[in-house]
């Protein structure tokens, strides 16, 4: 499902106009976005959890040379499933 899919689901779901969905998931993301980017936690209890980690710096290697390179430490985003999500994809 892509994003104007999920746009129509909504709209057809809740009852609302395409464009009053579409509002709605473009505000959802935002708030999320901005809020995992302060390294705030955002958590709907059941269904998703998002969150700010970092990835340890490491070394690696250059495919193409086999040279040894230090990659730095970067943020990342980690998604967590919860109990009702995980449930609805067992099908219980």
């Amino acid at each position: 499902m892509n994003k104007s899919e999920l746009v129509a689901a909504i709209a057809e779901q809740a009852g609302v106009t395409q464009a009053d969905a579409d509002g709605v998931v473009n505000a959802l993301f935002d708030v999320v976005s901005t809020t995992v980017a302060k390294g705030e936690k955002v958590q709907i209890p059941g269904w998703l959890t998002v969150e700010r980690t970092i990835r340890s710096a490491r070394t690696g290697r250059n495919p193409q040379t086999g040279e040894e390179i230090k990659i730095p430490e970067t943020p990342a985003v980690k998604l967590s499933a919860g109990s009702k999500l995980k449930s609805a994809v067992k099908g219980g």
